[in-house]
């Protein structure tokens, strides 16, 4: 299976516009998994998508996925990650299934990685009480409710924070002892650094679209850890 991915790493789901050559890509391809959740990059492009390739078959990955509060970024719980896993499997034993065997050992290989993934981010939270985190854009919502975590967002649907909101930030940031505000890498960290001055706290880059899911989520949990504390 050759794998051609629409919004590269470091870019920013939200704004991203696909080259003309990825779209050529596109009008080859038989197959689209798309996130499903609402991604700002799949709302607005959906149609010259399905335009490029009418005939195109969809996979949603959402599907299974309670959806909570419009919030798009469903892949920051590893719990979600697995439901992902598992209707793209579907989506590839429907088109391709003389591979089916093969496709089922990959999947079921690569979910013992997220349960190992699962566990790892539970053994890293267990033993802190004051589970609050402070971040730039709210990317990992469904990571809190997954492990019971407080996520405080200085941004809200893209639009830039005012300074009543810096304030309220700044206060919540007093209140509950944060040290650290985390900007992820494909956002502004001008109003981050702005608060962290305040605090007398440090700017963490938190990163929700990593190259290696596992490993990068590793490390947003080693980070945020470093806030619990």
């Amino acid at each position: 299976v050759k794998v051609i991915v629409m919004v590269p790493p470091g870019a920013n789901p939200h704004i991203y516009e696909p080259t003309p050559s990825q779209l050529k890509k596109v009008s080859e391809a038989k197959i689209y998994f798309k996130v499903g959740s609402g991604v700002e990059f799949e709302k607005v492009w959906w149609d010259k998508i399905l335009a490029v390739n009418p005939s195109i078959y969809v996979v949603d990955g959402s599907k299974g996925i309670k959806i909570v509060d419009k919030d798009p970024h469903i892949w920051t719980s590893p719990v979600n990650a697995k439901k992902m896993v598992k209707n793209f499997y579907a989506g590839l034993v429907e088109i391709d299934p003389s591979h089916k065997d093969e496709y089922k050992v990959n999947m079921e290989k690569y979910l013992e990685e997220l349960d190992k993934l699962d566990s790892y981010i539970q053994n890293k939270f267990a033993n802190f009480t004051n589970k609050v985190f402070l971040v730039y854009h709210p990317s990992f919502s469904y990571l809190a409710i997954e492990y019971n975590l407080t996520q405080i967002s200085i941004e809200h649907e893209g639009k830039e924070p005012s300074p009543q909101i810096i304030q309220k930030c700044i206060e919540y940031a007093k209140k509950y002892h944060l040290s650290y505000v985390y900007v992820e890498p494909q956002f502004t960290a001008k109003y981050a650094e702005t608060i962290a001055r305040e605090i007398g706290g440090k700017i963490v880059f938190l990163d929700p679209l990593p190259r290696s899911y596992v490993d990068g989520m590793k490390n947003v949990a080693d980070l945020l850890s470093l806030e619990f504390e």
